[in-house]
C-alpha cells in the first residue's frame, strides 16, 4: 500500500471512530495528549493539532522543568502536531470504538521541532543516510505484570505474592506453565500489537516472577521500531490494567530479582540492502568494529539515554548482565555490547545496557550516532572482554544518575549527536528531577540513620 492509499485507510479508520487518543511522546518516553472528537480527524493530517511546546519538556512526574527555557522563558506557545500515519489504529482495550494517533511535532518549515525525540533520531538517521547507510534494528524488551493490590504485605509485588515470599515469587525462565498461567492477558496483548501493526518474534517468560520479554522483529527502519517499541510499551500498561493487573518498565521494580532491560540488535545495510558487518565466522567486516569502536567511547557520555531515572541504576552491578563497564566480546552476554557473527550475513552488535525504562528514540539515536562517528573516524573498539574478565582498555561507565547526567551535559559528543537544543532541555530535566529526589527522605535512610546516627 503507498502513502496516499495509506493515509487514506487511517482516515476512513478514524472517520468511524466515537473518539481519537492523540499523543506525542515526551523526552521520558511519556505519552502526554489529549481525546479529539472525529470531526478533528483530519486536522491530524492536515491543519494539525495544536499542543504546547512544553508538552515534551515535563518532568517525570508531568511538572515543567523550570531551567528548560520553553514553559516559562517563551510564554509556552503551541506547536502544531500531525500524525504518524502508520500508529493510527484501534485502541483494543479502550470503551467503545476509539482510535490511537502517536504525533510529532513540526516547525513552520516544516522541520520536526528539536524537542521532539523522534525528531531527534530522525536528524541522526538523515546523517546515517547521507553516508549511503541504513540501520536495520531488533529490540528485546522486558517487562513485569504486578498486583496492582500490592499483596503480601509488599508495596509492589507480582500477582499471588503473599508473607512467605514464595507463593506467587517463583520464577520459572523460559517455562511454558509461566506463560500459560497469564494466557488471557499475554493473548490480548498479542492482538493488540497485531491491531497496531507491530511485528512481534518471540514471547517467554523470563528470570523474574511475572516477568516476560517480547522480540520486536528485526527491521530497516529504526524509526518505525522505536515506534513500535514505544506504542508496545503503552499497550502493555493498557492490557495489563484491563486484566486487573499492573504492568511495569521500571530497569528495578525489585531488589532481590532480575531487573528489566532493553537490549538492541543493530546492523548496518549498504544502498544496495548488504549488510556491511559481514565477515566470516571468525571475524566480522572491519566497519562493525569501527561502529563498536564509536559505541565503546561514546557509552559513557550516552550512559543518561540508557539509565534515565533514579531507579535505572539499580541495574548495574558486577557480575551481572548489565556490567559497569564499556566492554565487548564475540558472542559474550557478559559484556556490554556482543558481537554476533556466527552466521556472517547476520552479523550484527547487541547493546546490552539500556533499560525498560529508558526513552527508545534516545537510545537508538544514542547507538546511530556514535556508530556513524566510529565509521567516520575508523575507531578502534580496544581490547576485547572474555567471559567475566574485563578488558583493560573498557571505559569505566557512570553509574551514578547525578554523575551521567553531568557527562552528557557537558560532553561534545552528546552535542554533536542530539544537538545543544536538546542536550541542554534532557540536562535540565535529570536535573530537576534529581533535586526533587534529594529533597525527599526514604524509609531506609529513617530506619537506618534516624536512631543510631
Amino acid at each position: 500500500m503507498d502513502a496516499m492509499a495509506a493515509s487514506a485507510d487511517r482516515r476512513a479508520l478514524l472517520a468511524d471512530c466515537e473518539l481519537i487518543e492523540a499523543f506525542i511522546i515526551d523526552v521520558n518516553g511519556v505519552p502526554r495528549g489529549k481525546w479529539l472528537q472525529r470531526d478533528r480527524a483530519d486536522a491530524l493530517f492536515t491543519g494539525g493539532v495544536a499542543l504546547p511546546r512544553s508538552a515534551y519538556l515535563l518532568d517525570i512526574w508531568g511538572r515543567d522543568i523550570v531551567e528548560g527555557g520553553i514553559a516559562f522563558d517563551t510564554g509556552d506557545p503551541d506547536g502544531k502536531c500531525f500524525a504518524v500515519p502508520h500508529s493510527v489504529a484501534i485502541m483494543p482495550w479502550a470503551e467503545g470504538r476509539a482510535a490511537q494517533a502517536l504525533l510529532t511535532m513540526q516547525e513552520p518549515d516544516g522541520s520536526l521541532f528539536y524537542a521532539d525525540p523522534r525528531g531527534v533520531l530522525s536528524r541522526v538517521i538523515d546523517r546515517l543516510a547521507a553516508r549511503g547507510l541504513t540501520a536495520a534494528v531488533g529490540i528485546e524488551l522486558e517487562f513485569y505484570l504486578l498486583d496492582p493490590n500490592r499483596t503480601g504485605g509488599q508495596r509492589v509485588a507480582p500477582r499471588g505474592a503473599d508473607e512467605s515470599h514464595w507463593r506467587g515469587w517463583q520464577t520459572d525462565t523460559l517455562g511454558l506453565w509461566e506463560i500459560h498461567d497469564y494466557e488471557p492477558v499475554l493473548r490480548d496483548l498479542l492482538r493488540a500489537a497485531d491491531a497496531q501493526s507491530i511485528a512481534l518474534d518471540t514471547l517467554i517468560s523470563e528470570n523474574g516472577p511475572g516477568q516476560f520479554e517480547v522480540t520486536l522483529h528485526y527491521a530497516a527502519d529504526a524509526l518505525r521500531m522505536a515506534d513500535d517499541a514505544v506504542l508496545f510499551k503503552r499497550s502493555v500498561k493498557h492490557i495489563a490494567r484491563k486484566h486487573g493487573l499492573a504492568a511495569t518498565f521500571m530497569a528495578k521494580p525489585f531488589g532481590n530479582w532480575a531487573g528489566s532491560g532493553m537490549h538492541v540488535h543493530v546492523s548496518l545495510l549498504d544502498r544496495a540492502g548488504r549488510n556491511v558487518f559481514t565477515g566470516d565466522a571468525a571475524r566480522a567486516a572491519p566497519a562493525l568494529y569501527h561502529a563498536l569502536g564509536g559505541l565503546v567511547a561514546a557509552m559513557p557520555d550516552t550512559m543518561l539515554t540508557f539509565a534515565p531515572h533514579a531507579n535505572s541504576y539499580r541495574r548495574f552491578a558486577p557480575g551481572t548482565h548489565a556490567p559497569v563497564f564499556g566492554d565487548w566480546g564475540h558472542d559474550n552476554r557478559m559484556s556490554s555490547i556482543r558481537v554476533i557473527n556466527a552466521d556472517p550475513a547476520a552479523a550484527r552488535i547487541e547493546h546490552r545496557v539500556a533499560g525498560a525504562d529508558c526513552n527508545p528514540y534516545l537510545v537508538l539515536a544514542a547507538l546511530l550516532g556514535a556508530m556513524d562517528k566510529g565509521i567516520g573516524e575508523g575507531a578502534d573498539p580496544g581490547e576485547e572482554t572474555f567471559g567475566d574478565k574485563v578488558a583493560a582498555t573498557a571505559p569505566r561507565l557512570p553509574i551514578a544518575w547525578s554523575q551521567a547526567t553531568e557527562r552528557f551535559a557537558s560532553s561534545p559528543l552528546t552535542r554533536a549527536i542530539f544537538g545543544e537544543s536538546f542536550q541542554s532541555i534532557f540536562a535540565a530535566c535529570k536535573r530537576q528531577e534529581i533535586a526533587e529526589f534529594r529533597r525527599r527522605i526514604s524509609d531506609v535512610e529513617y530506619d537506618a540513620y534516624l536512631k543510631n546516627a
